[in-house]
């Protein structure tokens, strides 16, 4: 079986956004690695990921940040 590669970028988006979520359940789990959060680290600072959570944060459709200033 072959590996497919994703139709456009907003199948690649999903894909990192999905990513995030599950490296942070597994970080958040009793069998937690501190490898999860290197791989959120580098997934929340991907252009592709930034530009759409910088977009969402100007429409106000993601919660402001308690340390943002």
């Amino acid at each position: 079986m072959s590996k497919k590669k994703p139709k456009n970028e907003v199948t690649t988006l999903l894909i990192k956004l999905a990513s995030i979520a599950v490296h942070a359940d597994e970080m958040l789990s009793p069998d937690g690695h501190h490898f999860d959060k290197e791989v959120i680290r580098s997934l929340l600072t991907d252009s592709e990921v930034r530009a759409f959570l910088d977009a969402k944060e100007n429409q106000v459709y993601l919660p402001l940040k308690r340390n943002k200033r």
